[in-house]
């Protein structure tokens, strides 16, 4: 265990160093990057998106040591991803819990965590996060008003949760390119906890007749691509459950004058890895893991390495070869990663192994479920 631990340490200095000789790219008004290509109506976008940022106390206390103690700091701890995220046209998290008051912040159950990981997030080059979670009303509408604030104050456009029924109601539209993306955000449920009385609309939970009806609405406000994230799944099953079939079945097979109403999949919350599909000629990725937990127990109260594991999901999209048309994906990638609780850092594992740390079985185990469901048939990759 000391010898892995070792090879991993030194992989991640590796990485790290890297890392660091990429300058982060001050941001436009589009909520592009400086660096990244110049919007063409001729060419495409490439757009990533990654799971869970689940800050347990643990996480908490490493971001504060990484700020010597005064605040806390997340760029470190994702700065071995910095250079996958922002050069992309469009990057997407999942925000997975809310944000908290200074000196009063927590882990699981109810998760209340430092608003700075906004700042780190931005940093990162995200551009935007999904917020609909079953720990979105773990501090009430009070957490979901500082979660957004603390976003908006980053520059960090968001979709899933809201102040205001008009802010529920508003499409949340980014720039990639030279297209237009709606990003949508949903949940199963929110832990037992019910909606705010008289502001039904602060948390979105998952209804397909409203998804579709969303996506429509994005559509009629200008969007070329919608990108829908759902907070779904049975925690610690690699395999997809029944409601998540269900329902990229009935989303996926949704179209309007023969384009689909929604062009991509990102779902969230299950703690561990699961499949990428194709269905009805739509990429799912029915979960991406946890990007950013501490220390992960599975329903059985054993501690499960698979919590710390995740992938984040790369697609590049081309423009309609005919007015009316769809975009379209013409490369789906992924890239497994870890997040190293003794380095407290996210790592991406080909390039680990690659620099000599012995993590070849946990990348291996993320492909084959990543895998799983005949998606190398359908094209998608492991990234280099």
């Amino acid at each position: 265990m000391i010898g892995r631990r070792q090879q991993v340490a030194l992989a991640l200095t590796a990485v790290l160093t890297v890392a660091a000789a990429c300058q982060n790219h001050n941001r436009q008004d589009s909520g592009a990057q400086q660096g990244r290509p110049a919007p063409s109506a001729a060419r495409g976008f490439t757009l990533v998106a990654s799971g869970d940022v689940l800050p347990h106390t643990s996480v908490i206390e490493r971001a504060s040591y990484d700020a010597g103690g005064h605040g806390h700091d997340f760029r470190p701890m994702l700065s071995g991803v910095e250079p996958l995220v922002s050069h992309a046209d469009l990057a997407l998290c999942h925000m997975e819990t809310v944000y908290g008051v200074e000196g009063a912040y927590t882990g699981y159950p109810a998760f209340k965590s430092p608003p700075e990981i906004a700042k780190g997030l931005a940093a990162t080059g995200y551009d935007g996060c999904s917020t609909a979670s079953n720990h979105a009303l773990d501090d009430g509408t009070a957490g979901i008003r500082r979660t957004l604030d603390a976003l908006d104050a980053a520059g960090l456009r968001h979709a899933g949760t809201a102040r205001s029924e008009a802010e529920a109601r508003s499409v949340t539209l980014l720039r990639a390119g030279a297209a237009e993306v709606a990003h949508l955000s949903y949940t199963f449920g929110s832990n037992g906890k019910p909606l705010p009385h008289g502001e039904p609309w602060a948390v979105n939970m998952i209804d397909a007749d409203r998804i579709v009806a969303d996506a429509r609405t994005a559509r009629r406000a200008g969007a070329d691509v919608v990108v829908l994230s759902v907070n779904w799944g049975t925690e610690w099953q690699d395999e997809p459950d029944r409601l998540q079939l269900t329902l990229a079945q009935r989303l996926t097979a949704s179209a309007t004058a023969g384009r689909p109403d929604i062009d991509l999949i990102l779902g969230t919350h299950a703690h561990v890895p699961q499949a990428y599909e194709k269905v009805n000629g739509t990429w799912v990725i029915y979960g991406m893991g946890d990007q950013i937990a501490g220390e992960m127990y599975n329903r059985e109260g054993a501690q499960d390495p698979r919590g710390n594991e995740s992938t984040l999901g790369r697609f590049t999209f081309a423009p309609p070869d005919r007015p009316g048309a769809a975009w379209r994906v013409t490369k789906a990638e992924f890239v497994p990663q870890l997040y190293d609780l003794d380095a407290g850092r996210v790592v991406d594992l080909d390039r680990a192994v690659a620099q000599g740390a012995d993590l070849e079985g946990v990348r291996d185990r993320i492909r084959d479920v990543v895998l799983s469901r005949g998606a190398g048939q359908d094209g998608l990759v492991m990234a280099e």
